[in-house]
Parts: C-alpha cells; structure tokens; sequence
C-alpha cells in the first residue's frame, strides 16, 4: 500500500485506470470518460500521471519476479514513431515468448545494441543460444563482446525466420504508436505496456482456468 499513500483516490480505482490504458487500445480521455461513467470523477491528466508513476512501479516488480528464464533469446529491434520522428526499441524474448527487457533508444547502432546486450548479461548471464536477423549493428556488437570474453558459450544465430516470433511480438507495442509524444514518457508508458503483456503471455503459456484477468495480475504483482 506504500505506492498509494498519499493519494486522492482509492488504489483499487487508480488501478483500474492504469490497467485499461496499459491493456486495451484506449487513450487517456477514454479512460477518463469510462471512469465518469461510473461516477467517479477523474481528469484525463491525472489517469496519465498515474500510468507514468506506476508503470514504472511494475515494470520494476516484474523485472525482481521475472528471473527464470530459457537459455534460448530472441532479440531484435522495432521502429516507433515518437513525435512524429522514428526511435528504435530494443526487445528480447526467450525461446517461450517471456519479455526479458526492452530499451527505447533515439539511434540503431553497434552502441545502443552493444549496451543492451550488457543489461540482458547482467541481469540473466549467457544464453546457449541467442537468435538476432543479420543487421550488421547486432553482429559487431556480439562479436565486440565475445571478444571482451562475454557470450564465451553462447552460439549466435542470424536467421529471420527462426526470428519470427519476436518479430510478431512487437506488434503489441506498434499498434500503440498513434500515442507516443515523448521519449522520455513513452519509455515508461512502454515498460507499462510491455509487464502487462508479459503476464498476458504467461496466463496463456499456463493455460490458466480462468483466463486472464488484467486487475488480478496487477493486484498480485503489486503485492509482492
């Protein structure tokens, strides 16, 4: 309850607020105008307030909760438009479709790929394989790395079609471009965007009885 103290609302409605947004095709008014449908009273920029403070707060819980994973990545990068100006995000997958990390960056190049190949290390160490499409900018930077004695075991794969499955991952993200104006913003917005897709994912991949449940998945998630 610490991340709510303090608040004007209640933290189950702040949380419904959040969750719409981060879940469904909806921008802020939308939320807004659902919320005053049901009698209560919330500005548009307040529920935008409230996705940028806590998707920062859940992506932080899911990245402590999120520590198993396969030893088969996928990583690749995607184009979104922020501001009317293309930016590159930066995404990795294991071999079960789970989001390990994501990284917005203004430029696609051997140094935006080099350090978030070092952020994958540092927070799951080295796959046995790791799968990228044949972008000249991935390759130099794992072999920069593996020269420095990183990914020593890891066997690096250049195959698209091998690579499919992350490549229709990213759709999740790109469908929401229309709402990106900000980098800054739209990197915790994305973070928001991408927890509650992970956890989509994995409520599939267990084949849950009840089905998935945004609300639930959050409550939990920020229980822990």
């Amino acid at each position: 309850m610490s991340n709510f103290k303090g608040k004007q609302f209640e933290k189950d409605i702040i949380m419904v607020a959040v969750c719409y947004y981060l879940r469904y095709n909806l921008s802020y008014r939308d939320v807004s105008e659902i919320l005053n449908e049901h009698g209560i009273n919330v500005c548009h920029t307040t529920v935008y307030r409230w996705v940028q403070e806590y998707s920062q707060v859940i992506y932080c819980l899911w990245k402590k909760r999120n520590k198993s994973v396969g030893d088969s990545w996928r990583m690749d990068e995607t184009y979104i438009k922020v501001k009317g100006k293309w930016h590159y995000l930066y995404r990795s997958i294991d071999s079960s479709g789970i989001t390990l990390d994501i990284w917005l960056r203004k430029k696609r190049d051997k140094q935006a790929a080099y350090a978030f190949f070092k952020r994958l290390i540092k927070q799951f160490g080295e796959p046995k394989v790791l799968v990228t499409d044949k972008a000249p900018s991935l390759s130099s930077a794992f072999n920069q790395l593996h020269s420095e004695g990183l990914f020593s075991k890891t066997e690096h794969r250049t195959n698209k079609y091998l690579n499919n499955i992350i490549e229709q991952d990213h759709r999740s993200i790109k469908k929401r471009h229309k709402l990106y104006q900000s980098i800054r913003t739209d990197s915790s917005t994305i973070k928001g965007i991408e927890t509650i897709h992970a956890l989509y994912k994995i409520s599939q991949r267990d084949k849950s009885l009840f089905g998935f449940s945004v609300i639930h998945e959050m409550n939990t998630l920020m229980s822990i």
